[in-house]
């Protein structure tokens, strides 16, 4: 089956925002234009097509990616869409379209795995703000996150219509928190209850949205009281754009009219290269602003062939191996979500980056070593699905029933291997213990929890050896809510939930040097292990570093890996309280071995007694999770609020005014902060509202580490 869209013609984007910027209703107010839905789906009223899982519905939150396919041809080209005809028969038409895929991302901290993983795989991003809040804090951590994977974007400051809303604010919140490159190229026709329509200042056009759905978009003069100050703003759109580029700089500065077009594939350029970042505006609530923003999608975001060849290691000689997104390549793909769907079982999200993909091949999971054979392939329309026979660079799609992938694996041609860069999750930070109710729920509650570990990397499960209970580990007490949750409905699982706990760990302050020596003689063959150990701290988040110093065979070589093992074991136990130790080196640098009694298990408890004595003695200390707090309330409230994040540990960061409200930045103890949204509600008559992020892990102090550590012992 041929290509029906050329690559060129390809935008693989993500939508990404805070919780309740309006991204979703932007995604639904795109589905609705390209003709994915024929009616509009609103998530206040639980009918949002990207928010499918019963969950969602409920709480009016998105909580999982949902990846979806459109098509849409630039108002410029057609501005009379005719979207009822097959795919098939448009190509035929030869209608301008693209081929738009989107991954709808969550807002909630809670679930920054999908926005992460999501961004992995995606070329460009369309970051949407709340146009009375501006920028808060999860955009500028979705923001971090772009910056990480390098991802040209383009803003959409929506919500404009509503009371207290301004677009230059927004845009000033902007530039001062994010990024200087940012760069309006709409303005608002009016704002709050004035709010028409936009101007395009690169076209110097009003654009006004009829019909009861804002489908119909008409291009008329800027009305007289708004000229001037578009002109001056555009003004500063043509400077900003023409010193991206020598010949329009020269243009310029002498005097000369730079073409519409000239400014559009100067300002591509620039967005792709990260250089400039397009701002569009409207209101997706009122049906204003976004077909611009979707040609903005189609002018100003890359297409696959936009960006470097992805890279990657040759399995076998770790040489660096580039792979263009060429359909004549070899074929390889990046697993980046795994979801399990109650009508045709798992399924497995991937990227193609380069080659095609059949129905009914087999591909080499790189990361296991194994052979999967790809059965159905779906291009995906958030819960809905279609079947496709084969897959091009470039596509998103799911396939179902791989046994041994998981996310951030790379799947590929069996004859030309690659591994891809893996995808790096957060650790968790909270615990809870879980027990199911009746005998049915204990057998069925491992495999579901397996699953749903499958699905979310930041979700953990571990057995407690000493008690026998199961704790469950996630990002915050809203996605363990949504797990236990999930175990009820889709698993039919009932379980007990305990209190949440705090997931502490421990590290060292001193360097120190310890023996560890294990000798047991019990008739026959014995055991002997002897190791010298010095243990240093390292920077905060460097993690654990093993140095090998051995000279001249004073341990031989096979139980060197033996002992590593032996302090890793030591490590996850802890010395102080019994949590993780972070953060450290453990250099091996002398030892003894016997010819006969020398084992791997002896090196190995060895190992482990040299580390419990060398941590001991290296000043060992409490971490605890800090988290970053925005807590919005009236003024009224503010001194109760403010003395009771005090009493918590709190450390106030900035206060500013919002509006009649009061925005408080604030870094706390996340162990403080269990049940805070009911303690804010009381002291707020319900009428305040808050968002955590975690920041960083530091020292629990002195007298509240003994608290923990007394605590552990009884």
């Amino acid at each position: 089956m041929p290509r029906l869209y050329p690559v060129e013609r390809y935008r693989d984007i993500g939508i990404i925002a805070h919780i309740d910027a309006g991204k979703t209703t932007v995604t639904e107010r795109v589905l609705f234009y390209t003709g994915v839905s024929h009616k509009i789906g609103e998530v206040h009223d639980g009918k949002a097509i990207m928010d499918w899982m019963v969950q969602e519905k409920e709480r009016g939150i998105t909580i999982t990616a949902a990846a979806i396919t459109c098509f849409w041809a630039p108002i410029n080209v057609s501005a009379e869409k005719d979207t009822d005809r097959d795919e098939e028969q448009r190509k035929k038409e030869g209608v301008n379209e693209y081929l738009i895929n989107i991954i709808d991302t969550p807002g909630h901290i809670d679930f920054t795995v999908e926005v992460q993983r999501s961004l992995r795989v995606l070329d460009g991003a369309v970051v949407v703000f709340d146009g009375v809040a501006g920028v808060e804090p999860q955009s500028e951590t979705v923001w971090r996150q772009a910056d990480k994977f390098h991802v040209p974007r383009i803003c959409f400051i929506n919500k404009l219509d509503r009371m207290g809303a301004s677009f230059e604010k927004s845009l000033e919140s902007i530039w001062q928190k994010l990024s200087p490159s940012a760069l309006a190229i709409q303005l608002p026709l009016g704002e709050e209850e004035n709010f028409e329509g936009i101007i395009d200042l690169l076209e110097m056009k009003a654009i006004i949205f009829e019909g009861d759905f804002g489908q119909i978009v008409k291009k008329e003069e800027i009305p007289q009281n708004f000229l001037a100050k578009a002109k001056k703003w555009r003004e500063k759109l043509i400077e900003k754009v023409a010193a991206e580029d020598q010949i329009l700089l020269e243009k310029y500065l002498a005097g000369h009219e730079i073409s519409i077009e000239e400014l559009r594939k100067t300002l591509r350029k620039a967005t792709i290269n990260n250089k400039l970042i397009p701002v569009f505006c409207g209101s997706a609530l009122k049906n204003k602003g976004i077909q611009p923003m979707l040609d903005g999608i189609v002018f100003y975001l890359p297409n696959p062939m936009d960006l470097p060849s992805v890279k990657g290691t040759d399995p076998k000689t770790g040489e660096t191996i580039d792979r263009e997104p060429s359909d004549d390549k070899p074929f390889s793909a990046l697993a980046f979500k795994i979801a399990t769907d109650p009508y045709v079982g798992t399924l497995t999200y991937f990227r193609v980056y380069s080659g095609s993909l059949k129905q009914g091949s087999y591909v080499l999971n790189t990361t296991t070593g194994e052979k999967e054979r790809i059965g159905r392939i779906l291009r995906m329309h958030a819960q809905d699905r279609e079947e496709v026979k084969e897959v091009f660079a470039g596509d998103i799609a799911a396939t179902v029933g791989l046994k041994n992938t998981s996310t951030g694996h790379t799947l590929c041609d069996e004859n030309h291997p690659i591994v891809l860069e893996k995808i790096i999750f957060p650790e968790p930070v909270i615990s809870i213990r879980i027990e199911p109710k009746t005998k049915a729920d204990q057998e069925k509650i491992g495999a579901a929890l397996k699953r749903l570990m499958d699905e979310d990397p930041t979700f953990r499960v571990k057995g407690d050896l000493e008690t026998g209970e199961t704790i469950i580990s996630g990002m915050g007490e809203l996605h363990l809510d949504i797990i236990a949750d999930r175990l009820k409905r889709e698993f039919k699982v009932e379980a007990n939930i305990g209190r949440p706990q705090v997931a502490y760990k421990e590290t060292i302050k001193e360097t120190a040097e310890a023996e560890g020596k294990y000798i047991r003689q019990s008739g026959g063959r014995g055991q002997y292990g002897h190791v010298f150990l010095r243990v240093s701290p390292r920077e905060r988040g460097t993690g654990f570093e093993f140095i090998d110093e051995i000279k001249g065979g004073i341990i031989p070589r096979e139980f060197i890996p033996a002992v590593k093992k032996g302090i890793k074991e030591a490590m996850d136990k802890g010395v102080l309280a019994g949590y993780p130790i972070v953060d450290l080196s453990v250099a091996l640098y002398d030892g003894s071995f016997h010819e006969v009694d020398s084992s791997e298990i002896a090196f190995k408890i060895a190992g482990s007694m040299a580390f419990q004595a060398a941590a001991k003695r290296s000043k060992p200390v409490l971490l605890e999770p800090i988290m970053k707090l925005e807590v919005i309330v009236p003024s009224e409230f503010f001194g109760d609020v403010i003395g009771d994040l005090s009493a918590k540990r709190g450390r106030i960061e900035e206060t500013k005014d919002r509006l009649q409200m009061k925005v408080i930045d604030v870094k706390v103890s996340l162990a403080e902060m269990f049940g805070y949204a009911t303690s804010l509600r009381s002291l707020t008559e319900g009428r305040g509202t808050f968002t955590m992020e975690f920041n960083c892990y530091e020292e629990v102090p002195s007298n509240i580490a003994q608290e923990i550590i007394d605590g552990k012992r009884r």
